[in-house]
């Protein structure tokens, strides 16, 4: 068996607690697919993992990193697409931060027209995400107007864009006027700056926000209710601010709302195939023709995994953070 070189979580902590080690490479399993990683995305369940917060299922790598892209090296059996040597990007069950990694073909996708790699490997873990949250679950429709904190975000930057192309009016929070800025260029037709307005007066203004994506929790929750809109829809999908909090719920039945979430990783194969599937159906064609783009924030060594997570971590950074993992 051939050894890898690859970034372990030696004990739950801060970044300094990555470090590079070997690895035995992957072999594919039935319907799996081995990619030769050439980058790696960096996320914050990355960094929540790292902390001991977000263990792994139990069937998964230790290894933190949910995306990649790179080259189809192998295939297991029953896999007809890709095939060995297609270029593609993937969500991944963990163990990104390795040269190889194993993950389902039917989580892959191709590279879309005109898109480096380090570009492609920005798109599974955030798209996948807003997919399933803000369209499949929340409903997202034309004319409707949508509220995403953490604009941003890598999660944030996407969300954005897509609703945008979905033609719904979109409005996000952001901590700083150049995030701001960044937002209203990326298709919010209103960014709100949360240190020096409130988003609820905003929205309320507006007339509600009818779908709001929330990665923040906290006390943000009894003010997402407040500006949510008659049969608003409000998802979780993180908890940056904490998970509790105290709620009138009379609004809640009073504007027959409805809130919700969900985390990705957990969910089966087939569930995370059902959402690659509406995204190389629906998504995609807006890649290939560039009408949406994934946001590039920075770029790190793949042996400098540490200060990736350390620029993460400080929120300042605007979009997505990558590993090139190789050369």
């Amino acid at each position: 068996m051939t050894d890898m070189r690859a970034i372990e979580i030696t004990t739950p902590g801060g970044p300094e607690v990555l470090k590079p080690t070997t690895r035995p490479r992957p072999d594919p399993k039935a319907g799996q697919v081995v990619i030769k990683v050439a980058y790696a995305g960096v996320n914050r369940p990355d960094a929540l993992q790292r902390a001991g917060n977000y263990a792994p299922p139990p069937d998964a790598s230790d290894l933190p990193g949910l995306e990649a892209s790179g080259e189809v090296v192998e295939v297991g059996e029953g896999v007809s697409w890709p095939r060995v040597g297609d270029q593609v990007c993937a969500l991944l069950p963990g163990g990104g931060y390795a040269e190889y990694v194993a993950t389902p073909a039917a989580h892959c996708l191709p590279i879309p027209k005109g898109m480096g790699l380090k570009e492609a490997a920005c798109l599974p873990e955030t798209y996948f995400t807003v997919w399933t949250n803000v369209f499949m679950r929340g409903g997202l429709k034309a004319g409707e107007r949508f509220l995403v904190h953490g604009g941003s975000s890598g999660i944030g930057t996407t969300a954005i864009q897509l609703a945008n192309a979905f033609g719904a009016r979109v409005f996000a929070t952001a901590g700083n006027a150049e995030k701001c800025a960044k937002c209203e260029e990326l298709g919010a037709e209103r960014a709100i700056n949360y240190r020096e307005e409130d988003f609820v007066k905003v929205l309320k203004a507006e007339g509600g926000a009818n779908l709001i994506l929330d990665m923040v929790g906290g006390d943000y929750i009894p003010r997402d209710v407040a500006c949510l809109a008659l049969e608003g829809r409000l998802v979780f999908i993180a908890f940056l601010g904490g998970p509790k909090s105290e709620l009138n719920f009379a609004q809640v039945m009073a504007k027959r709302l409805t809130l919700t979430g969900s985390t990705l990783r957990p969910q089966s194969d087939a569930a995370k195939a059902e959402i690659a599937e509406g995204l190389r159906e629906n998504v995609w064609p807006l890649l290939d023709t560039g009408r949406i783009a994934p946001v590039m924030d920075s770029e790190f060594p793949f042996e400098e995994a540490a200060k990736a997570h350390a620029r993460m971590e400080t929120s300042e950074h605007i979009g997505k953070i990558v590993l090139q993992v190789a050369g």
